[in-house]
Order: C-alpha cells, then structure tokens, then sequence
C-alpha cells in the first residue's frame, strides 16, 4: 500500500496517513466519508450546512468530526460567538484535502477520456450571478450536460461579491461575474459584455418620453439592487463618470436579484436599471420600455473567475471552452 504522510513541525501528533484516507465516498473517491464530511464543513464553516450538502442531521455531522479529531489526537475547529472556524491543525488537514480533491478529478478526468473525450466523469461546480445565471448560461448549460452526460454539475447563484467569496471558500470551481475587482486572490478571464438599461412601466410619468437628461434622473424616483449587485457596480461606476454620484438618484428602495427588480417595475412607477437582456421580452410585448438618458450608456464586461493554483482543473477548462465556442469567441 501506498502511504502518504502530512505531518506539521507545530503538530507532531497531526499526522494524515495514507492508510487514513480510505476510499469509499462517491465524491471524494480518493478519501474517506469522514474527510468528505470535514472538507463541506471547513468549505462552508458550518455543520448545518454541510449537513444539508451531505444530507445529514447535524449530530452525524458533529460524530465524523469528533471521529476525525479523535484519530489525529488535535481539534480541527473552534467555536467563537455563533460560528466556528478552523484551528491551525484544521487548515493543514483542509489544504491537503483539497490537493487530494484536485488530484482526484485530474485523474478521473483523464483516466475516464483516455478512450472516450466525451466520457469524461466528475464533478464541476459552478457559480454565476444572477444575470448570467437566468439568462445567459441555461442553453450552454443544456449542451455542456448533452455532450458530457456523466459529469456532475451544480451551479449556484448569487449576486458578484457573493461568488467571488464562495470561490474563496472553495465551495465553487468556477465562477462568472460581472466586472473585475481588486482581489489578487482569483485570475480573470473575459467572457462577454452586457448592457444595462433604464425602464419604466406604463404607471411612470416617464412612460411617453422616449428621453430624459442625467439632471432630470434626480427627479424621479428610481428602485435598485442590492449592494454586492455586480448591476449596481455597473450602474455606480457610469454615474461617476458623468461626476454623478449613486447617492444622488432618488432611490429609497433595493432588491434583491433582477427578477425581483423586474417584477416590482412592472407593478410601481419606479424607474430601474435592468440587464437589457433580461427585459427583452417585456420591451417586446410593451410592458416595460427603455428610457434613454442622455450621455450615459452602461456597459459591463463579464469574467470567468479562478483561485490561483486552479486553472488546470479539466472540467472548468472544459466549461470555459465550451461557453466561448458557444459564443463564437477566440480561445
């Protein structure tokens, strides 16, 4: 048998064996439940969630961990208020699972196309925000799960900042956002641009003009999403240069996700900004139209997100491919 030993100058008594980590677990093959259980827990720092990714009751949960910190004679969490997060101990034994979890897909990636590319078996789990995720990735979805029918994929969706930290956490692969940030933690790759509109609904005085200054905008009233909202970076970042602050619109309202914007527009005499992709059907049938302000045009660009160290995994390569072709985009 081979062994593997991952031992700590700090925790002599923290050593991760090869004889430890015994197959068994669907998702992590390479690993035993018991690592799998701790892997979700330290990527979500919470037993409960983990638990619900597992589908197991918390005291289960609870049972593994305490088995684990049993076998290695160390803690691997630490309660602090309502949370917990990891001891030093802990953070040694998530960074070689997760090694371990890179190693595992590599080679169940390679060893499953080594006859058959389209054979490939895994797992890819995706986060996007909401407008790609309701708009713009469903149909590459559909043929990325035809064309790879044994891989296993989820995808999560919240607003930017969101995706960007559970890239963070690990609890993604890959992740599609709008704009870049100032984080050094994840390596960009452009994907696509957007436009994002201003509308009304036939309940807005606005509802004849087909045009309104960027003065006028403070007139009237105007509904937002909610901060985090890669929609309403986009929005943010136009306004200020035009020297017009966010602050300045006449806006006492934000919700959360653009269906939800969407939905309220369509009910309210608010204005908003919306993705143009995600009203082109109700500019179509007339229950929302575009209200042109002068001099402002909103455009976003869209990103695929990777942590450093990950840009070789297969399955998100293989993602990203085939997302481009799908948009007749130069690799």
């Amino acid at each position: 048998m081979v062994c593997f030993f991952f031992t700590d100058k700090k925790f002599p008594n923290c050593r991760f064996s090869g004889d430890q980590l015994k197959a068994g677990s669907p998702a992590m093959d390479m690993l035993s439940f018991r690592h799998e259980v701790f892997f979700e827990v330290a990527s979500l720092l919470s037993f409960t969630k983990a638990g619900q990714v597992l589908n197991l009751s918390q005291p289960a949960i609870s049972k593994h961990i305490k088995a684990l910190e049993d076998n290695y004679k160390t803690s691997l969490f630490e309660r602090f208020g309502n949370g917990i997060r990891l001891t030093d101990a802990g953070r040694i034994l998530f960074t070689h699972l997760r090694e371990a979890s890179a190693i595992k897909n590599r080679l169940e990636f390679e060893l499953s196309t080594n006859v058959d590319e389209f054979n490939a078996k895994g797992e890819l789990r995706l986060g996007a925000s909401t407008t790609v995720t309701l708009y713009i990735i469903p149909e590459i979805l559909s043929a990325f799960r035809r064309q790879y029918p044994n891989v296993r994929i989820s995808l999560m969706n919240r607003n930017s900042e969101n995706v960007l930290a559970a890239l963070g956490n690990n609890v993604i692969d890959l992740g599609i956002i709008e704009g870049q940030t100032k984080t050094t933690s994840a390596n960009y790759r452009y994907f696509l641009s957007d436009e994002v509109i201003l509308v009304c609904s036939p309940k807005s005085e606005l509802w004849l003009r087909e045009s309104i200054s960027l003065d006028e905008l403070r007139n009237y009233p105007v509904a937002l999403r909610e901060r985090g909202s890669g929609t309403l970076a986009s929005i943010k970042s136009a306004l200020e240069s035009k020297k017009f602050k966010i602050s300045d619109l006449n806006s006492n309202i934000s919700l959360g996700g653009t269906e939800a914007l969407k939905n309220f527009l369509l009910v309210d005499d608010c204005l908003g900004f919306l993705p143009l992709r995600s009203v082109q059907k109700e500019l179509a049938a007339g229950t929302l139209k575009q209200v042109f302000v002068e001099s402002l045009q909103i455009k976003r660009r869209f990103y695929f997100i990777q942590r450093h160290g990950t840009e070789n995994n297969p399955f998100a390569q293989a993602f990203v491919r085939f997302a481009l072709q799908a948009h007749n985009i130069t690799l």
